[in-house]
């Protein structure tokens, strides 16, 4: 009998390099078995996306009528009938399997997801050193209009303000040691 998964929880402003850590905690770390989360969505596929890999698509009322049975750990509609959510019963599905489940989602899909499964899920914080270096960083990758970048500071204001609730936090002023970081905490969190 192989044990159930356990679920890891990542949140971080825009710009915290998030997914990077992620991405390299995926290919450098197989051992942790470490799977992400198959989020629902609203939005049509993309180019070679298929049902159930990438997202699972449904129509925007199959996904009220889902929201509106309980069906998900937490949803988000991003805009006008364009929604993206977690379904507990995909999330259950990947956990027998023996998989560490995955999240990346904003703050309070985060919080939410923690406060569902307490103990069982680790919830990690990535943290820019400062509003002003984030500045920096989205100016520097020349994306975003002005008031864009603007609008994402002061999200990522808003967002900061949640990392008390999470169980860990890590400070991304170095990149190889806030990789490094994350990985001795998810490790000691799935030796546990």
């Amino acid at each position: 009998m192989h044990s159930k998964g356990k679920l890891v929880i990542f949140s971080a402003p825009s710009g915290s390099g998030k997914s990077t850590i992620l991405n390299w905690l995926m290919q450098q770390h197989p051992e942790l078995n470490l799977a992400f989360s198959i989020s629902c969505t609203s939005r049509a596929p993309r180019g070679a996306e298929q049902n159930g890999v990438e997202y699972f698509f449904l129509s925007p009322e199959e996904f009220r009528q889902r929201i509106a049975n309980g069906e998900f750990l937490e949803y988000e509609e991003v805009y006008e009938d364009r929604f993206y959510g977690t379904l507990k019963e995909q999330v259950e599905k990947q956990l027998e399997a023996g998989q560490n489940v995955i999240f990346d989602v904003d703050v309070k899909g985060g919080c939410n997801i923690k406060n569902h499964y307490g103990d069982r899920s680790l919830s990690l914080f990535i943290q820019p050193p400062s509003v002003e270096e984030l500045r920096k960083r989205l100016n520097g990758r020349g994306t975003d209009a002005p008031e864009v970048i603007e609008e994402r500071l002061a999200r990522a204001s808003y967002e900061l303000s949640f990392a008390q609730e999470f169980d860990k936090v890590v400070v991304n002023d170095s990149l190889e040691k806030a990789e490094e970081a994350t990985y001795q905490i998810i490790k000691q969190f799935l030796d546990d």
